[in-house]
């Protein structure tokens, strides 16, 4: 199956949103730069889940309100959002044991198998699924 795009785990979308590139790698970053090129960077409805609950909790702050800042971020050049739909759900559940426990990075490997896209992550865990062989990465670390 080629390749659809880059899936973004949640914590590489906001470091792009908010123009914290520094925290990704070269090669990562020029990698989701290509994409957006093609709009195949792709955010995960599971994303917005996840930005939504960590500003609540004030894990992290962001520059707007959180509505404004999706939508913002959803708007972005060659961004997409990828639904939460019951294949990936039902795909969520048969990953092996050796997948992520967290049900939202369980969702987003789910995601990623089920388009035939790689997922851009700093995740050790996620990185490991990926090395065996489960599902393509972008180690954001590089």
């Amino acid at each position: 199956m080629p390749e659809t795009g880059i899936l973004l785990d949640t914590h590489v979308w906001i470091w792009m949103v908010e123009g914290d590139r520094s925290r990704l790698g070269r090669k990562a970053a020029q990698s989701i730069e290509r994409a957006s090129r093609r709009a195949g960077v792709l955010v995960s409805a599971i994303s917005v889940w996840e930005v939504a609950l960590l500003e609540a909790r004030g894990r992290i702050r962001l520059a707007h309100r959180i509505e404004d800042w999706v939508a913002r971020a959803l708007r972005a050049p060659g961004v997409r959002l990828v639904d939460l739909t019951p294949e990936i759900a039902l795909e969520s559940g048969r990953l092996s044991g050796s997948a992520a426990g967290d049900a939202a990075d369980r969702i987003l490997l789910a995601s990623a198998r089920s388009l035939g896209a790689r997922l851009a992550t700093c995740d050790e865990r996620l990185l490991a699924f990926g090395a065996a062989g489960h599902v393509g990465v972008v180690d954001g670390r590089a």
